[in-house]
């Protein structure tokens, strides 16, 4: 397959899909359109997390292609369909596919936003970016990615989503070139796939899409990538990674997101949710915490009951009923959580840029 900066027309020979909740109905009636002679190899992220996965095995039955986990430092061929492992981000770099057990984005690893932006870097205008359905919003920077090289955009239909949350920001967000239903997805993508290139040569020495490049050299790289780099291209916020710690950069407004020198990346969604993880667990060590303190006020109390201390046990018991009473009040605090985020992304996710 010929290089996407090479000297010669080019037609878009690469697919890369991202999808999540109800992805695998999703992505049956996707690669059933596929032809087996499609010129394109197809690259697929799903939210399959690190469990154990047979979503190739899945696929294979609905289409002619031929279906794989990806292979590091593998060559993606036409006509081929090849899979993010569990636990692994999947990216392009040059002319092979990359897994990396880098950093989380939008806290999940496969995430559809490395792979994205690898294929926007790597392939220019070579690229057809595809978000189906799913929840939350990864995919939307990555599909912005691939638009700003010159690249294909296609979303699924809201409207025909099991989950229209990413479809949703990437419509929101992104220049999208192709709106539609699943049923006509595939065809689509075989028809843009077979159309040839009307823009002309690729440049010699394509422009670098900042700040996309610094992040996949952040992602390919583990995080060894300077923080003075990552400044220039972000605003250090005043908050913190809630799964590492280290300050976190503002990269951009539309949407917001922010990402740490280690490589965690989030948008305001995800950021906010991961917030509530770290919360829910501060206010479970709170409580562990009480409930070991409590016991040992009990020991006090049935020591100075022994010892014929009626009054300094009542005291440790009145201190005992306090801590039982802070266990109450913290259970309705993390029962209040799932609730106010859920009202959090309501209106964050309903409000204009």
């Amino acid at each position: 397959m010929p290089h996407p900066n090479d000297s010669a027309p080019l037609a878009c020979r690469f697919i890369v899909i991202g999808t999540s909740s109800g992805g695998l109905a999703a992505l049956r009636a996707v690669v059933a359109q596929l032809p087996a002679n499609l010129p394109a190899a197809v690259l697929v992220t799903m939210h399959i997390g690190k469990q154990h996965s047979v979503l190739p095995t899945l696929l294979e039955t609905h289409t002619s292609m031929q279906v794989s986990f990806a292979a590091d430092g593998e060559a993606p061929l036409e006509g081929h369909i090849y899979i993010a492992p569990p636990d692994l981000h999947l990216l392009l770099d040059g002319g092979a596919m990359r897994l990396v057990r880098g950093a989380k984005e939008n806290h999940s690893r496969p995430a559809i936003d490395p792979l994205f932006r690898s294929a926007a870097i790597t392939l220019r205008r070579a690229v057809i970016g595809v978000v189906l359905t799913g929840d939350l919003d990864d995919g939307t920077v990555g599909l912005k990615a691939i638009k700003a090289s010159g690249g294909v955009t296609v979303v699924q239909d809201p409207a025909d989503a099991e989950a229209p949350s990413m479809p949703s920001s990437a419509l929101r967000y992104a220049s999208v070139d192709h709106c539609l239903p699943l049923a006509e997805i595939g065809k689509c993508l075989d028809g843009l796939v077979r159309k040839p290139d009307e823009s002309g040569t690729a440049p010699s020495e394509p422009r670098r899409i900042e700040p996309y490049e610094t992040e996949h050299e952040i992602c390919l790289q583990g995080g060894s990538v300077s923080i003075k780099h990552l400044g220039k291209h972000g605003q250090i916020s005043n908050l913190t990674c809630p799964e590492c710690g280290g300050g976190l950069w503002e990269m951009g407004f539309a949407p917001p997101r922010f990402r740490c020198h280690t490589g965690h990346s989030y948008t305001v969604k995800t950021l906010a949710l991961q917030q509530d993880v770290v919360i829910e667990e501060a206010l479970w060590v709170a409580i562990r915490s009480l409930h070991e303190k409590k016991a040992l006020l009990d020991r006090q109390v049935a020591t100075a009951q022994l010892s014929d201390r009626p009054g300094v046990a009542s005291e440790y018991e009145l201190a005992g009923k306090q801590l039982d009473s802070h266990v109450e009040a913290l259970m309705r605090l993390i029962g209040s959580l799932d609730g106010e985020i859920d009202e959090f992304l309501r209106v964050e996710g309903s409000t204009e840029v």
